[in-house]
């Protein structure tokens, strides 16, 4: 359904990615933000996923200034090397690689953003810091509370799991306190990555809440 992309940065930087389109007139579009595995298969079939409920979605491989396109699975190993690329994460670099996701598709309509992991703390900064975007949806994204004190520009939805081992409750509750403007929703047992099908940790009944959730809530704010 999707296929291949190559984006521009502002900085002059070109990077890849993934644009998936609906089968007929796109009702707006979508950035999907990666997990700390790249833009894999799973990415690129939540992009299916949207393109298929009538979005163009699109996917900036946003690892692409360390290692151009770096993608990998769940293994123990895969995940203990995935994490080299957020010792130091560059939200700057970044964020310019996410606003050229959103230059890219803002002509179809207004704009979305969803993320995981890693792009669930990215799509809550580029809610309080880009241009162009009309909501935004993150996924356990485990650096929200650092961010927590920026109020988003656009209607945002966050999504944690409540026996996530690397995002403490306390965390979301700080979310919570100072974020009063946030949606914030909190799945009883699941883990961190819970909406991903190809992970140990999927939960299956978290995900089926919290996907026709999200998507409601980007129908809402994309008109």
């Amino acid at each position: 359904m999707g296929q291949d992309i190559t984006l521009n940065a502002s900085d002059g930087f070109k990077l890849g990615g993934y644009r998936a389109e609906p089968a007929g007139a796109p009702k707006a579009a979508i950035v999907v933000i990666q997990e700390i595995f790249g833009v894999n298969h799973h990415i690129r079939s939540v992009c299916d996923r949207l393109a298929a409920a009538g979005y163009v979605a699109i996917a900036p491989s946003i690892f692409d200034r360390i290692t151009p396109n770096f993608q990998c699975g769940y293994s123990p190993d895969e995940v203990a090397n995935a994490r080299k690329f957020v010792a130091n994460p560059d939200w700057a670099a970044m964020q310019l690689d996410t606003q050229a996701a959103i230059d890219a598709v803002k002509s179809v309509g207004p704009v979305g953003i969803i993320g995981f992991c890693l792009g669930g703390s990215i799509a809550f900064v580029a809610a309080t810091k880009l241009s162009g975007l009309s909501a935004a949806v993150g996924y356990y994204g485990g650096a929200v509370v650092r961010f927590a004190d920026d109020k988003p520009k656009v209607p945002t939805q966050l999504h944690f799991g409540e026996k996530d081992a690397g995002i403490p409750l306390t965390d979301v509750e700080t979310i919570k306190s100072k974020r009063p403007d946030v949606e914030v929703f909190v799945y009883p047992g699941a883990q961190h990555g819970f909406h991903c099908d190809e992970r140990a940790s999927y939960d299956k009944a978290s995900a089926d809440i919290a996907w026709p959730r999200s998507l409601e809530f980007l129908a809402k704010h994309l008109k």
